[in-house]
């Protein structure tokens, strides 16, 4: 599957992105890459940066962009509109917590930013990914600035903007031009800043947030999909979100919650949601 494409630092890339030409300025999100392949076969192959999942082994924290995909993503209108769907790779963030706390609730699981077109044998612009994901039912990362003069832009004097996806400053600024040539602009609050560290037991966040109000909005969405509601269907998906929005908080530091115990409380309180214990 193919690489997802270097973006260094601003004062690494090429002068000519910022001398000519026109640029778009993409929000960079404090996620993680995931990049997805569609099979012959429908199903879909999943990777980060530098590896490609196996199907059983994809690390848990990618477990709810991956159900994201795998419910929203058109395969259908994916093959009406290339040749071989295996010559596409997309990539994009998985957004689950690291060192900013978004707006979970309106910020997708997963955002796109690239794809790779084997028959054309190049990532393809980003208004095309945009185009295509918007078809496919997915989301294209947003943009600052779309089709700015070259020549407007001073990387040494920007000013992050405000997040699309919560109340404070972008986690960075991704730069592109039509010809391939990108930079980034990270934050330096974003660089330093500290997740924190979770002082509860696993009991206790589940009981903070695996809520009625909680279970009853996944207990929809099921019926929405004509999928049974069960125990496993409820706590997977409950866990799946906690850990979405607490992730780096707990698994950081000394106080680290095990997962596992996790899970099993969040299990619990899924039994007696559905009147079972």
């Amino acid at each position: 599957m193919k690489n997802a494409p270097p973006t260094p630092p601003i004062d690494e890339a090429p002068d000519s992105l910022t001398e000519r030409g026109h640029l778009w300025l993409l929000e960079y999100i404090d996620g993680a890459p995931l990049r997805f392949q569609v099979r012959e076969s429908g199903l879909i192959r999943f990777g980060d940066d530098d590896r490609v999942f196996h199907p059983e082994e994809i690390p848990v924290q990618y477990h709810h962009a991956v159900r994201y995909v795998r419910e929203h993503l058109d395969r259908d209108a994916l093959r009406r509109a290339v040749d071989d769907v295996e010559d596409y790779v997309f990539f994009g963030t998985a957004t689950y917590r690291q060192n900013i706390d978004y707006d979970w609730a309106r910020l997708p699981s997963f955002v796109g930013t690239d794809v790779w077109s084997g028959d054309d044998g190049r990532y393809l612009t980003f208004d095309t990914v945009e185009n295509a994901l918007d078809r496919l039912g997915l989301d294209a990362v947003n943009a600052f600035e779309r089709e700015l003069p070259a020549r407007d832009f001073d990387p040494d004097s920007y000013t992050i903007p405000e997040s699309a996806w919560y109340d404070g400053p972008a986690a960075g600024v991704v730069v592109r031009n039509k010809r391939g040539q990108r930079g980034q602009i990270l934050s330096a609050d974003t660089e330093s800043a500290d997740a924190g560290a979770i002082d509860r037991t696993a009991d206790e966040i589940a009981a903070e947030s695996a809520t009625e109000e909680r279970f009853a909005t996944v207990e929809q969405r099921l019926h929405r999909r004509n999928e049974a509601v069960t125990v496993d269907q409820l706590a997977e998906r409950v866990f799946e979100a906690i850990l979405r929005e607490q992730y780096q908080p707990l698994v950081r530091g000394p106080e680290s919650v095990a997962l596992d115990d996790l899970r099993a409380a969040v299990a619990t309180r899924a039994r007696a949601y559905l009147g079972y214990s």
